[in-house]
């Protein structure tokens, strides 16, 4: 146990800064590029950020990766899902085949799709699933621990694992989903407790449930934290008490990728409280996340403000699995773009002095990510 833990704090040392040289003389290129200051946005924004995470001021994302990490929950027993527990084990297979929603957006954008069990309560005999498998699903959280700290551990470092050989494929950017019936609530038990929200604040419906499933969903998660009191300060044991295989997994895939210097792309809820779990082990991490979508899901707003994230899309999305990455990278690669190949005022032979004053009131700053 002392040893896997050691081996977590030495790659969560291993995270670098983002490479502000790099973001400065990308911010330069900008401010020359043949149009008003700042004039494109966010995807001015986004190519320094990208600039920081590769040191390159220029960056392509050809060869483009979603990572789904599948696991059950045992809080199911609880009733809080609509959906049977069944579902986890075939949309897990189903991802592999490109037609479920994330896996049909990804196979359209030509991006890859690698899916991990990491805990679906299921033999899983499929070729085209990772087998990481921790447990078969966690305990009910609101019974007994969701696992052992061992266990959020060793989901973590599966996470980096896949990060790891997403740079060692040549990968340049990734994106990190899920699959698993009930881990909306575990992320609202994770949310609560990392934010000091209340139940009620980052509670929502999830795959959509009846009132009377909704009101025990939130009863179930309260009697979760006051049963456990998980310590706000340590992620891990946070995880361990009433996370899940699939957040502690996603948690390490934002780490890994941070540490490899690969852009990773967060999806909806369930991705943004793996990400903030992420960050809460290692502030470096925040600088290498973009957001996707605006999940229309009750708490994710309240992540996204822990993170000072403004995500991209606004699409009521909702589906998780990874979804908002495929659409999100397509938004990577206009970034790209406008750096790599807009014209310069001199290279498009305009002279821009009647910019001078307009950049003294009108110019953009270096995004801190």
């Amino acid at each position: 146990m002392e040893y896997i833990e050691q081996n977590l704090k030495n790659i969560i040392a291993e995270v670098p800064d983002l490479d502000r040289e790099a973001m400065s003389a990308c911010e330069k290129r900008q401010a020359a590029l043949a149009k008003p200051p700042g004039s494109l946005g966010k995807l001015e924004e986004l190519s320094i950020q990208l600039a920081g995470i590769t040191g390159s001021v220029k960056n392509t994302i050809e060869k483009r990766r979603i990572i789904v990490m599948c696991a059950d929950n045992g809080v199911f027993e609880e009733g809080v899902s609509s959906s049977p527990q069944s579902v986890t084990l075939s949309q897990t297979i189903n991802l592999t085949k490109g037609i479920t929603g994330c896996s049909c957006l990804a196979k359209h954008f030509g991006n890859e799709v690698v899916v991990c069990d990491v805990g679906v309560n299921a033999v899983i005999n499929c070729p085209g699933v990772i087998d990481r498998k921790i447990a078969m699903g966690t305990k009910n959280l609101v019974k007994e621990p969701a696992m052992t700290r061992e266990q959020a551990i060793q989901a973590v470092l599966t996470g980096v694992e896949m990060a790891d050989a997403a740079k060692a494929d040549g990968v340049k950017i990734v994106g990190v989903g899920e699959m698993g019936i009930c881990n909306t609530t575990t992320s609202s038990a994770v949310l609560a407790v990392l934010t000091c929200s209340t139940v009620e604040d980052v509670t929502g419906r999830g795959g959509g449930v009846t009132d009377a499933a909704f009101a025990k969903k939130k009863q179930v998660i309260a009697a979760a934290l006051d049963l456990h009191k998980p310590d706000k300060n340590d992620v891990l044991d946070v995880l361990s008490k009433v996370g899940g295989f699939d957040i502690a997994a996603m948690c390490g895939v934002f780490l890994g990728c941070a540490k490899n210097r690969i852009p990773v792309v967060v999806d909806g809820f369930i991705s943004i409280v793996a990400a903030l779990c992420a960050v809460r082990l290692c502030e470096n991490v925040r600088g290498y996340l973009i957001p996707s979508h605006h999940s229309f899901e009750l708490g994710y707003q309240i992540a996204a403000n822990a993170l000072d994230f403004d995500a991209y899309l606004m699409l009521g999305m909702r589906l998780g699995e990874g979804s908002g990455c495929p659409i999100a990278f397509e938004i990577v690669d206009a970034a790209c773009a406008v750096i790599n190949t807009m014209a310069t005022f001199e290279e498009a032979e305009i002279n821009d002095d009647y910019l001078t004053d307009i950049r003294k009131t009108d110019s953009f700053t270096v995004v801190e990510r």
